[in-house]
């Protein structure tokens, strides 16, 4: 049996369409951080178990919503992200097998942005995990959070669909917000940055989504991914910059 764990923060615009697609699972849990628009009404309608929890950070919260998970499997999926058929089926042919029973899968996922699949770049590329066995690890990192399972692992074939910042606007506050995280947790890690690393970094981002991943094979899509992506790298260390300089002031 299968627990689907579901992180939100203000996504009355995504929720019904995720929780739609996990209706196979045998409980859904949603963690809410604090949302002030219609997303803890519609996760109930949808029949999911809701607690609301402030976000400290992603590790902590995605820990925490294990804690709550009542089943042996567990399946961490974003309010942005949806589950087809087709990998519905493979999940539960392969958590099934007892002969071939792993402790956790990968899934691939494919971003789709504004009506196009990104099948190069960064997007091309992205296998998370996301699926494993209640109690085989936990959660680690404050941002870009990676689940530490003990045992094997493999990779499914079918895709995890994901529908990410649908607008420009939407997209430049979602960079705003993680690398403000990021920046905080290089900080505290004693991460150092200069003007060099701000010009370089941002520079070598781009060319290594746009030509090396052949992001260019995706259109223009493609193009506004990797200049994004770009200038989340500017901002993370532009902000590291700030920090380091304020700090710095004080003392």
């Amino acid at each position: 049996m299968i627990s689907a764990i579901v992180l939100t923060k203000n996504e009355e615009k995504n929720i019904q369409e995720c929780l739609k697609s996990l209706s196979w699972c045998d409980e859904i849990i949603v963690i809410d951080d604090n949302s002030n628009d219609k997303t803890l009404e519609i996760a109930k309608n949808q029949g999911a178990r809701v607690y609301q929890k402030e976000l400290t950070d992603f590790s902590d919260q995605r820990n925490f919503a294990q804690k709550k998970a009542k089943h042996d499997w567990i399946l961490f999926v974003d309010a942005d992200e949806r589950i087809s058929s087709a990998l519905w089926y493979e999940i539960m042919q392969n958590i099934n097998d007892p002969a071939e029973n792993p402790s956790g899968f990968y899934l691939k996922r494919i971003d789709r942005l504004w009506g196009k699949d990104l099948n190069y770049g960064d997007s091309g590329t992205i296998k998370l995990l996301r699926l494993a066995k209640k109690g085989s690890g936990k959660w680690v990192g404050k941002v870009h959070e990676r689940w530490d399972v003990f045992g094997r692992t493999e990779c499914l074939n079918n895709p995890l669909h994901h529908l990410p910042h649908q607008s420009i606007p939407e997209f430049l506050s979602e960079i705003n917000h993680y690398t403000t995280l990021r920046s905080e947790e290089l900080f505290k890690q004693n991460k150092k940055t200069n003007i060099a690393l701000i010009i370089i970094y941002p520079v070598a981002k781009f060319i290594h989504i746009y030509f090396l991943k052949l992001g260019i094979l995706d259109g223009i899509p493609g193009l506004i991914s990797a200049l994004m992506m770009s200038f989340h790298s500017f901002l993370v260390r532009s902000k590291l910059w700030l920090l380091l300089n304020k700090n710095n002031s004080r003392s």
